[in-house]
This record gives structure tokens, C-alpha cells and sequence, in this order.
């Protein structure tokens, strides 16, 4: 797939202090900053939570939850941002002196995502007065009647794009429901139940609660280090507000005021927290917690981050660092499959579908996402991934779908416009404008397929359907330092829409070696400066895009990075893209 390089321009004239390194300046006018005071970060300049729809309802609940010391029962979802707001759920109502607190996190491949009618059942026996949901719930319309038919009160906490009906629980704090002010239409599960835990908080300590109760009010910044991970974790939108939660949160990490499970998922990933980077949650923390809900019980994910004992956590952390290896080896294979099946598509690059929708008997339910993910970023095309899984207590065949997309498309709303389209066709289905999920009858994949390109092919253009990367632009050679790449990492926090700074340039290639896991460790000196030599980095290289031995210079888009290695700081470029080689 040819690549194609669009250099970003300045989409500002903002005035910054001389304090600001010229670099980050220009970085920070190629992003959406439209004032210089939303690089003020600190808990100061962050939302309060009055503005949520719901929230003093959901208030009311738990005052009156705490007062008649009623059994709340935390139903979670199975992902690293669910982990986190059910651990912090339940440490903060302990902490606000409520004495039963229990949660559940669904098997995926029992009961599906979401509060559905058999968790509802299952949790019944833990007698529960409450049921809060955390980062689902929103669609949970058949769920949330059973309970209202057992007589169980639910308060729903979720960040996910709303449905037209609710589900008519006693109270919904989302975001992203109809008529909700707050203004962060993107903050993460964990950072909605933040929220809720700071109102819950307000209110307490204007009647009087922990002076009445003889309960220590607590310091509710000791969640932060939770919030961060699970902002990071669910690739939200760093809007100024959720990099205000990061920020903080790594900050505390840094300085060691974390809980033991982080600690140890830091040292089972070799990771420093001292030097802990946005990257590190997203790509070795968040994979350990998720792998759990991917292929096991995220309950493993849930006991590590509760535990105060460092050494379960360590023992939970390596428990999750091996079923993380194990789902490395599935996706590994399972990726192979993918891209063996379309094999006949590289061949035909000039008359690719505008949508891709793969199914293959032997893949596991809880890795197709990732499949999918890794199908999109070769053909940039919208990809769904299906898994096949029997229904209980059915001779029937349902397939379980993962959806990623690219920009411009908007898949949650093109999986509601097929289903409008076609009634009957898709079982069940939500998600993000990037990410979804879905279910159909094994018989009607084919039709799916077809009515779900066909309707990319409408929505996308050409220059949509184009792999187009976008860069901060060339890199002047005496910034290639060390220093430059410690600056730029104080800039962030980056991430989703605040994305990390990328370069493009051409390099002289001066030495090339392959690396296990087909990684490709090179040695590289600017076209501009030769004398200045760089080691460089790609991971994951085809092999068909690696550059032929007698290739002398290349260009590439990459990062600056500061590389540890026993103790010693360098610089090192991670390079995203090859996109030519001469």
C-alpha cells in the first residue's frame, strides 16, 4: 500500500513565552490548541462536575447508599478502562466508609458485553440493593428492566455514544447522552466514575458525613494514577481536560505514589517508573490487563490493581504477563490467516474493496479486534473482524464482530445505517465512530458483507481510501539530540488527537540488521549532516518492506526517543514508516 506524507501546517497564530522551546511551539500550532493557557495542565484547570446530566440523582443514590449502609454490586466491563473504574469504584466507597462492595466483571464469552439480563440474574445472588455500572450500561435497555423487576436500583456511569432510547435506570451519568453540558465529550470510562466519586465527595462533605461518621475524608488525586492508565488504555481523545488527568496521574506514578498492582505491571514489563511515558501505559501496561479480558477473566486484571499487597501483585502481574504472551502467539497466527486470505488483494491494489469483512472458524473471539486493527493499518481500509461462537442452548451459530476504522468513517453509525437498511441482518451492535462491535447469524455473513462495503463505498472517497500519514515535517539536524527528545517528552502528555510528534526525512543507510521479531535495528546519518550517525529502529518490518542490501539511503517518518539501556540514555529515531527506499 503506497504511503503518502501530508506535512502539517501552523492552524495558529498563538504567542507563547520565550520559556517554550521553539520546536514545541511549532509542534503545538500543528495541533488543536487554540489558546496557550490549555498547556497550563494542573489539577487547577480541571471540569468540575456540575455540568453533568444526571449527576445528582446518581448523588442522591449513593448518599442514601451510604446511609442505609445498603450491598452495591460494581459491574464492569471486561477492558482495561472497565478494570480501572471498577477498582477505583470500589476503593473510593470503602474509603467513604460503605462496608459492602462487590463487583462482577462478565465473561465475554458467556454473557457479552454490557449489563444483559443474565448478569443481572447472576448478580441477584449477591443480593445486591445497587448495581452501578462502569464504562457500560448505556444500551443495557432488557438488563436494566430485570433488575427494575427485582427490585435492584441501577445507577449507570458510561462514556459511549448513547442510543436513542435509555435504559430507564434511577440515574445515567454519560457524557455523551442527549442534553448533557459537560464538555469533554471524550473522557474515558474511569475518568466518568472520577467524576462522580469528586461530586459524591462535595456533597458528603457539605452534610457533615465523614465528621458524623468518624471517616477520614479521603484524597481522591491517589485515584489518578488508575485514571491515567485507563484514559490511556481506551485511546480516548487527549482533550485538554484528559491530558489535565494524565498528566497528573504519571506524575504521581513517577514520584511512586501508585498502588502495588501498577508497580508490579511496571516491573514484570522492564519499565522504569521514574521514566514512565504515555507509551508505556498504552503499550505495556494496558495489553497485561487486557489480554485478561481478551482470552480469560478480567477479574486477574481487577485483583492486581486492588490488592495492597505487593507481593499478590506481583504474582497477578506475572499471571498477566503470561496470558499476554499467550495472546501474542493467537494473534500472531491469527494475523498470518488474516493476511494469507487476502493475499489476492495485494496483488490487486488498484481495485481494493472499499471495506473488509474476514472470518475464519479458527480465531478467538476476544483477539479479532486486534486482527482487525492490524488489517486496517495495512489496507486502510474500515475492517471487521468475526469470531464464530455457539448460543447456549442453541444449535444456532452466532458470529462475533470487531470493528476498526479509518477517518471519515464512522462505523458505529454505518453498522446503525446497515441495520436500518437491512432488519434483521445484524443481532447486536455499539461502539465509537473508530471502534465497534457487532453480532449476526453465522448464515448471514455474506449478505453483511456485501451491504456493509456497499455502504463504505458510498460514505468514502478515494483520497479517503489513500494511506496518507501525517507529519510535523522535517527535522533540522542539529535538533537530533538527545536533549531535543526529553523536551518533547515533556511537552505531552500525547496521544489520541494530541499525537506524539512525527518526522519525515532522508537518511543515509550505513548499516542494516534484522532483530528477532522482525524488527529491523539500523544505523542512519541525515542526508544534511552525514556526520552525525544515529541508530535507528522499525518494528514489525514485512519483510517485503524491508530495504534490499544495496539500498544506500531511505526515507522514513519516525519519532525521537530517549533509549535507556543499562543505566545510559541515547537517542534513538523509532521509525513509523520506509516509505521509499534509494
Amino acid at each position: 500500500m503506497s504511503i503518502i506524507i501530508h506535512r502539517k501546517i501552523s492552524s495558529s497564530e498563538l504567542q507563547f513565552s520565550d520559556s517554550v522551546h521553539p520546536l514545541l511551539q511549532k509542534i503545538y500550532k500543528q495541533r488543536s490548541i487554540f489558546a496557550a493557557t490549555e498547556l497550563e495542565l494542573g489539577l487547577k484547570n480541571l471540569l468540575t462536575p456540575e455540568t453533568f446530566k444526571g449527576m445528582d440523582d446518581a448523588v442522591t443514590l449513593l448518599v442514601r447508599a451510604l446511609k442505609e449502609q445498603q450491598r452495591v454490586l460494581i459491574v464492569a466491563d471486561f477492558d482495561a478502562d472497565g478494570a480501572t473504574s471498577c477498582v477505583l469504584a470500589i476503593n473510593v466507597l470503602k474509603q467513604f466508609g460503605l462496608k459492602s462492595v462487590e463487583y462482577i466483571v462478565p465473561n465475554r464469552f458467556e454473557y457479552g458485553y454490557g449489563l444483559t439480563p443474565e448478569i443481572v440474574r447472576v448478580g441477584k445472588s449477591l443480593k445486591p440493593d445497587l448495581i452501578i455500572t462502569v464504562d457500560n450500561g448505556i444500551s443495557s435497555v432488557e438488563g436494566v428492566e430485570v433488575a427494575n423487576s427485582l427490585g435492584i436500583n441501577v445507577l449507570i456511569t458510561d462514556h459511549h455514544i448513547a442510543p436513542d432510547i435509555l435504559p430507564a435506570a434511577q440515574a445515567v451519568v454519560n457524557p455523551n447522552q442527549l442534553g448533557c453540558d459537560f464538555p469533554s465529550k471524550c473522557i474515558a470510562g474511569v475518568g466518568v466514575i472520577f467524576y462522580l466519586m469528586l461530586a459524591l465527595r462535595s456533597r458528603l462533605r457539605n452534610d457533615g458525613w465523614f465528621k458524623k461518621s468518624n471517616t477520614r475524608e479521603p484524597n481522591l488525586a491517589d485515584q489518578l494514577d488508575l485514571v491515567a492508565l485507563g484514559t490511556i488504555a481506551d485511546v480516548v481523545a487527549l482533550d485538554r481536560n484528559n491530558r489535565i488527568l494524565v498528566y497528573e496521574g504519571i506524575k504521581r506514578i513517577k514520584a511512586g505514589k501508585t498502588r502495588p498492582g501498577i508497580d508490579a505491571l511496571l516491573k514484570v514489563s522492564r519499565r522504569d517508573a521514574r521514566r514512565l511515558k504515555t507509551s508505556d501505559l498504552g503499550f505495556s501496561l494496558a495489553p497485561r490487563l487486557n489480554a485478561a479480558g481478551r482470552l480469560e477473566d478480567m477479574s486477574t486484571g481487577i485483583e492486581c490493581l486492588l490488592t495492597n499487597s505487593e507481593n499478590d501483585a506481583y504474582h497477578l502481574a506475572l499471571q498477566l504477563d503470561a496470558i499476554n504472551q499467550d495472546r501474542k502467539q493467537i494473534e500472531l497466527d491469527m494475523r498470518e490467516q488474516a493476511f494469507q486470505s487476502l493475499e489476492h488483494l495485494v496483488i490487486e491494489k488498484d481495485n481494493l474493496p472499499a471495506a473488509l469483512c474476514l472470518f475464519d472458524e479458527r480465531w478467538h473471539q476476544g483477539v479479532v479486534g486486534i486482527v482487525a486493527s492490524r488489517v486496517k493499518d495495512k489496507f486502510h481500509r474500515p475492517v471487521i473482524a468475526f469470531a464464530q461462537v455457539d448460543v447456549d442452548g442453541s444449535e444456532e451459530v452466532e458470529l462475533k464482530g470487531s470493528a476498526r476504522s479509518i477517518q471519515g468513517f464512522h462505523v458505529r453509525d454505518a453498522l446503525d445505517a446497515v441495520a436500518t437498511q437491512n432488519p434483521g441482518l445484524i443481532n447486536k451492535f455499539g461502539g465509537h465512530a473508530m471502534a465497534a462491535g457487532l453480532s449476526l447469524a453465522r448464515d448471514n455473513f455474506d449478505s453483511f458483507s456485501r451491504a456493509f462495503n456497499s455502504h463504505a463505498k458510498k460514505m468514502l472517497n478515494e483520497d479517503q481510501l489513500r494511506s496518507v500519514v501525517l507529519s510535523d515535517g522535517p527535522l533540522e539536524p542539529e535538533w537530533l539530540t538527545l536533549e531535543t527528545a526529553n523536551v518533547i517528552e515533556s511537552g505531552g502528555p500525547w496521544g489520541q488527537e494530541f499525537e506524539e510528534p512525527l518526522f519525515d526525512g532522508r537518511f543515509n543507510l550505513i548499516e542494516q540488521r534484522r532483530l528477532s521479531g522482525n524488527h529491523l535495528k539500523m544505523v542512519l546519518s541525515p542526508k544534511q549532516d552525514a556526520q552525525r550517525v544515529l541508530d535507528a529502529i522499525a518494528f514489525n518490518v514485512s519483510e517485503e518492506d524491508w530495504p534490499s542490501e544495496k539500498v544506500t539511503e531511505i526515507e522514513i517518518v519516525y519519532r525521537i526517543d530517549a533509549n535507556e539501556f543499562r543505566g545510559t540514555e541515547t537517542l534513538q529515531l523509532k521509525v513509523e514508516q520506509i516509505i521509499a527506499a534509494f
